[in-house]
C-alpha cells in the first residue's frame, strides 16, 4: 500500500508545512507517526484536520527525561525524523541529529525552517508571508500600482517547503541504501520558494522580464494568460500563450487574424486585454465552458475550491475522496502499481500512544508509570 510501505518516519508536531509533509509520506505508504505535546495547544485548531490523515499519534512531553527517553527508543528502529523548531532547540534537548545518529546511524534527520538552520535570521520568528518577501517570490503578485499580493500560504509554507522536505527526505533514504549513513536534510522556505522561481530568473536574465508587475508573460500582464469574468459574474482562465493555441482560440471565438500579429506585443496589451474582458462577459461560465473547454486554447473555469471535486474531469480521475465526511483532496502523485491509499481517518492526539511505545520496546507498568507522572498522554 504505497510505495514507502515499511518504512517509518516520525514527525515531531508543528504547523504548516510539517504535518502537510507527514500527510504526504503518509499517503504514500510510510507508518507516519506524529509526537504531539502533552500539554495544550497554543496554536488555532482546526475541528477537521487533512493533514493528520493516515498518521498515528503519541503524546510525549519532550522536556521530561522520560519523554526523551521514549523519542530517543522510537528513533532507533526509524528511517526518518523531521522537526519544525528553531535551530538549536532540538539539541537543546539532547535530541539533535548527533544524538540520534549515536543510537540509529541510518537516520534521515529532517529539519524544516523559515530561513534556514545557519544565517543572521535564523533564530528570529516568521511566516510564509515573511519567507517569499524575502525570495524574492511575493514581489511580482498582484497589479502594477498596488501592494504586492499575498498567494495565500502555498508557495513558501507547502511548495517552498514541504514538498522540498519531502523531495529531501525521499533522496536521502535512497542515498543510505548505498552509504548506511544517514544525514541531515536543511529544507529552508527562503531557499525553497527562491528555487520555485528559477524560470522568472531566467526570464530576467534573458530581458524577458520587466520589473513592473502585471506587465509580464506569466504575471497577469499578457492578455492571452489572464482571468476574465463572465457574464454571471463567475470567472474564467485562458492561457493561449503559443501561437498556434492562440490561433486556436482565434478561430473558434472568431477573433480578428491580426491577434496573431499582436498578441504579444506589449504595446498592443491594453487594448486587447479590454476587448478579452468584453468577449467574456458576452456568455457565462458555462456557456464558455460549453465552447473552449477540451480544447487547445488552454482554457479551464475558475472554481471554488470548495467546489472542485464536483467537475468531471475530477471526479473521472478520482482526484478527491471523501474524508470525515467532507470532500478532500487524493494522495498525490499516482502511481501505477503501489497505489497510494488513506490509510485511516484522523486520530485524536495520543490515540496511539500505549502501541507506539510498546513497539518501541517499553513494558507496559513503564508506560502506566509515566502516565500517572505525566510526562506521556
Amino acid at each position: 500500500m504505497g510505495p514507502l510501505k515499511g518504512k517509518k518516519i516520525i514527525e515531531i508536531a508543528g504547523i504548516g508545512p510539517g504535518p502537510f509533509a507527514g500527510m504526504m509520506l503518509a499517503d504514500m505508504g510510510a507508518d507516519v507517526i506524529t509526537v504531539d505535546r502533552v500539554d495544550a495547544d497554543d496554536i488555532a485548531h482546526v475541528s477537521v484536520d487533512l493533514t493528520r490523515r493516515g498518521k498515528r499519534s503519541v503524546k510525549l512531553d519532550l522536556k521530561s527525561q522520560e519523554g526523551r527517553e521514549a523519542l530517543l527508543a522510537l528513533s532507533k528502529n526509524a528511517d526518518a525524523l523531521f522537526e519544525g523548531f528553531r535551530p538549536g532547540v532540538m539539541e537543546k534537548l539532547g535530541l539533535g541529529p548527533d544524538d540520534l545518529f549515536t543510537l540509529n546511524p541510518k537516520l534521515v534527520y529532517g529539519r524544516m525552517t523559515g530561513w534556514g538552520q545557519s544565517g543572521p535570521l535564523a533564530q528570529a520568528a516568521g511566516h510564509d508571508i515573511n519567507y517569499i518577501a524575502l525570495s524574492g517570490a511575493l514581489y511580482s503578485n498582484g497589479p502594477d500600482g498596488h501592494p504586492p499580493a499575498p498567494a495565500l500560504n502555498l508557495v513558501g509554507d507547502y511548495g517552498g517547503g514541504a514538498m522540498m522536505l519531502v523531495t529531501g527526505i525521499l533522496a536521502a533514504l535512497i542515498e543510505v541504501q548505498g552509504s548506511g549513513k544517514g544525514q541531515v536534510v536543511d529544507a529552508s522556505m527562503v531557499e525553497g520558494s527562491s528555487l520555485l522561481m528559477s524560470l522568472m530568473h531566467s526570464m530576467k536574465a534573458s530581458g524577458l522580464w520587466d520589473q513592473s508587475r502585471s506587465n509580464n508573460m506569466l504575471d497577469g500582464g499578457m492578455p492571452a494568460y489572464g482571468v476574465y469574468e463572465t457574464s454571471d459574474g463567475h470567472y474564467i482562465s485562458l492561457g493561449a500563450l503559443e501561437p498556434h493555441f492562440m490561433a486556436e482560440f482565434v478561430r473558434i471565438t472568431g477573433l480578428d487574424a491580426s491577434w496573431l500579429k499582436n498578441h504579444t506585443k506589449k504595446s498592443a496589451w491594453p487594448t486587447m486585454k479590454q476587448d478579452l474582458a468584453k468577449l467574456f462577459k458576452t456568455k457565462s461560465q458555462a456557456d464558455w465552458c460549453d465552447v473552449l473547454e477540451g480544447t487547445d486554447c488552454c482554457f479551464a473555469p475558475i472554481l471554488p475550491f470548495w467546489e472542485a471535486h464536483k467537475h468531471p474531469h475530477n471526479m473521472e480521475r478520482k482526484s478527491f475522496i471523501e474524508w470525515n465526511g467532507h470532500p478532500a483532496p487524493a494522495p498525490s502523485p499516482k502511481f501505477s502499481r503501489t497505489e497510494s491509499i488513506v490509510k485511516q481517518a484522523e486520530t485524536e492526539k495520543g490515540a496511539y500512544t500505549d502501541q507506539i511505545l510498546s513497539e518501541a520496546g517499553l513494558s507496559l507498568d513503564t508506560i502506566a508509570a509515566w502516565r500517572r507522572k505525566g510526562v506521556i498522554a
